[in-house]
């Protein structure tokens, strides 16, 4: 007898507009990709048919179950449905570093604030806001990247935690560690890069905490490369924007942005930096630091974020609003040799702990609770 299949269809969205170059979509193609080869190879999972739909609004009646792997706060995303979906969502920082909002009757209403003046969203945003949050409170559960991520969901949407699954992300093996010395001056030249020098990959948001870690480096006379599109691009002038355009206006012999390198080059990049440094105020995963143990390359960090639970004491953290924390600990590295190989070891260890094909058993876990349910 033919065993009915649990029908999951995928939104898979984000590989296809904006966020295809983005973490989101990142996420969207190895983890679907994960999938696909876990069920076609893992005989636990083969009651399950996983189906690749670009625009989940429409037929979702035919599935058991519908997966967006992406949310955004701002853009209506999910549709009203009485089919059973999940969400995975990345993180809620635009929400959370709001903190200000007009005094009156909406501060009685939204005592948390939902118009910051860092992120001023507008009531076309804090009512798409409004929409979406009720939409997803509707989910049948919530994915997320750290278990960081998953109490700050909690507490902002009231979600209950029992029904939220932290599925850790996976760097690409690309990123390892490099002995080719021909390879390494070969980047180096590419770039202009200096013998010695912190590197941070990635954009530089208000909660990237850059200009803190620029002035911390500038303090120990140690180059900081910023490597990253939004350093270079020219940006509007916007509350949000005002750490790009600090950068943009300051480059120096020990700030210097290089815009995003190639694909190729970037294991290479962090194999040649002395240390890499994530500094920001909040942080739902943090891949690049992943990245960085990968490669071999000693890490310091932010202690607010879920960069430490990343890490998990393979680097050295810091508080992120004191410049001179931050310039003690990279100096701690910078001086000792011992230390920097003690990273070393550690980071290499600890990025063993993530694969993609643990994330995607553990997405197929909710898969089954949500099988499950559907019998009851």
């Amino acid at each position: 007898m033919k065993t009915k299949k649990f029908k999951i269809a995928i939104d898979v969205s984000p590989l296809s507009n904006g966020n295809s170059i983005r973490g989101v979509g990142y996420y969207t193609k190895n983890l679907v990709e994960a999938l696909q080869h876990e069920v076609k190879t893992n005989p636990d999972y083969q009651d399950f048919q996983i189906d690749l739909i670009e625009n989940c609004k429409l037929k979702i009646e035919n599935y058991d179950l519908i997966h967006y792997p992406y949310f955004d706060p701002f853009f209506l995303t999910l549709p009203l449905t009485k089919t059973p979906f999940i969400v995975t969502v990345h993180d809620l920082i635009p929400i959370q570093i709001a903190k200000t909002i007009p005094v009156g009757l909406l501060t009685k209403l939204f005592p948390k604030g939902l118009f910051p003046k860092i992120f001023p969203i507008g009531i076309k945003g804090f009512l798409k806001w409004q929409i979406q949050k009720y939409k997803l409170k509707k989910a049948k559960y919530l994915l997320t990247i750290s278990h960081t991520s998953k109490y700050i969901i909690h507490d902002i949407l009231n979600y209950p935690k029992d029904k939220i699954f932290t599925t850790y992300l996976a760097a690409d093996p690309s990123f390892k560690m490099i002995t080719n010395s021909q390879l390494l001056q070969n980047i180096k030249t590419k770039y202009n890069l200096p013998d010695k020098f912190i590197l941070h990959l990635g954009d530089i948001g208000r909660n990237k905490n850059i200009p803190r870690l620029a002035k911390a480096c500038l303090k120990l006379k140690v180059p900081l490369i910023i490597a990253g599109s939004s350093a270079v691009k020219k940006v509007p002038n916007d509350p949000w924007t005002k750490d790009i355009k600090w950068v943009q206006n300051n480059q120096s012999k020990y700030l210097k942005s290089i815009g995003f390198p190639d694909d190729d080059d970037k294991p290479v990049i962090y194999n040649l930096a002395t240390i890499y440094c994530q500094p920001s105020l909040s942080e739902g995963f943090g891949l690049p630091l992943l990245e960085a143990m990968q490669c071999g390359t000693p890490t310091c960090f932010s202690q607010h974020t879920a960069l430490a639970e990343v890490s998990d004491y393979s680097g050295l953290s810091f508080d992120p609003y004191s410049i001179p924390d931050i310039a003690k600990k990279l100096k701690l590295v910078l001086d000792n040799n011992k230390l920097r190989q003690e990273l070393i070891d550690k980071g290499l260890k600890r990025a063993k702990c993530f694969s993609w094909q643990l994330c995607a058993i553990n997405t197929l876990a909710v898969y089954r609770l949500c099988q499950l349910n559907a019998q009851k």
